[in-house]
This record gives structure tokens, sequence and C-alpha cells, in this order.
């Protein structure tokens, strides 16, 4: 699969990413200097590079679990749920995210980190 310069820069960013931590699709886009949280989702869903580069660590700005392998609901969801649970990133039964420090913050001032195989 051909990966796009905008998919690329996508995967490049949220490999900062740690085990632990999520991030939105809006600071995703911000990140990389993109004003649309929902082109990100886009690139994410056609990741072919999970789970080297973590989609399950991408939520909602509402801080909900958001979606998974293009999905909203269902199996995707629950996979993406118990992802993140081995990580220790815990939602309620709402599917909110129960600790905020769980939030990554990145840091703008730098350009990602290129990627050898991306």
């Amino acid at each position: 699969m051909k990966v796009t310069d905008f998919q690329s820069r996508v995967y490049e960013a949220l490999c900062e990413v740690p085990q632990g931590a999520v991030t939105t699709y809006g600071a995703l886009a911000r990140r990389i200097g993109c004003g649309s949280a929902q082109a990100v989702g886009n690139a994410l869903r056609n990741n072919p590079y999970a789970p080297e580069v973590p989609c399950h660590r991408v939520i909602a700005s509402d801080l909900s679990i958001g979606g998974f392998q293009g999905k909203r609901e269902g199996a995707a969801i629950k996979r993406k749920r118990a992802l993140l649970a081995s990580e220790g990133v815990i939602f309620d039964a709402d599917g909110k995210l129960i600790d905020s420090s769980a939030l990554w913050r990145f840091e703008t001032q730098n350009e990602p980190k290129k990627l050898n195989n991306i």
C-alpha cells in the first residue's frame, strides 16, 4: 500500500505518543499543522503499520474512546479499549477517559521525528 506524505506525517507524529498515554485527533492534527481532525482520522483508518504506529492511542476531543479501524462501536471498539487497558489507560462504562493525566501533550516547537520505514 502506498502511503501519502500526509499519512506519513500523521504516523510519525503519532509515534511520539508513549505507551500508557493517549492524544486526540485534534491535537494530532495540530501537531502536524493540519486543520482537520477528520483528515487525521481517515489517515489512521488506513494505517498499514499498526500496531507499531499505535492508532489505538488516539481518542475524541471530548475524551471519549472515539473510533477504531473505521468503526465507532462493536468488536473494534472493544479491541481498542482492551489495547488501551493493557497499557494502563482506562475508560469508564460510558467510554470516557477516567484519568486525564494520560492525555499526551505534544511539544509543538519540534517537527515529528522521521521514521525509517515510513
